[in-house]
């Protein structure tokens, strides 16, 4: 399973010249993004396997101060994590998508690689990188324990 990490941007260029075969997305949204907005950004109807989660990208210590505590925080990370294992079971590759492609997204692959192949670590070393250690964890923790 090879997992690689795009942008928005770089995400719509790759399905205007290409539909990837096998993979499975996953894509973070802004909260607060507006219909319109979404609309916009739809797939082709060729790209069946996604789980899109509106989520922000903050810290730890943001948490509280926006209503949240880790418990609480991306509460969406089981159901992820589900995903993931269907994903994998069924051979598929792994995009994950975030607005700039360096947070969330980075913080969701380092999860997989991490778990399924003990080399989360890459993604860490890689200068283009800030993975969310909050997405990180949450993904971890819920691969884990056997979502």
């Amino acid at each position: 399973m090879k997992v690689t990490i795009y942008s928005r941007n770089e995400l719509e260029q790759l399905l205007q010249a290409e539909v990837p075969k096998n993979t499975a997305l996953i894509r973070f949204f802004d909260s607060g993004m507006q219909e319109e907005e979404k609309v916009n950004r739809k797939l082709p109807e060729v790209v069946t396997d996604v789980f899109e989660i509106e989520l922000d990208d903050i810290d730890k210590e943001e948490l509280e101060e926006l209503g949240f505590s880790e418990e609480t925080f991306f509460s969406e990370a089981k159901e992820l994590a589900r995903f993931i294992c269907h994903a994998h079971e069924k051979n598929l590759d792994i995009i994950c998508q975030c607005e700039y492609g360096q947070s969330r997204s980075a913080g969701c692959a380092a999860a997989i690689l991490e778990y399924f192949y003990k080399d989360g670590i890459s993604v860490f070393r890689d200068y283009r990188y800030f993975p969310n250690k909050l997405i990180f964890n949450k993904v971890f923790e819920a691969l884990k324990e056997g979502a």
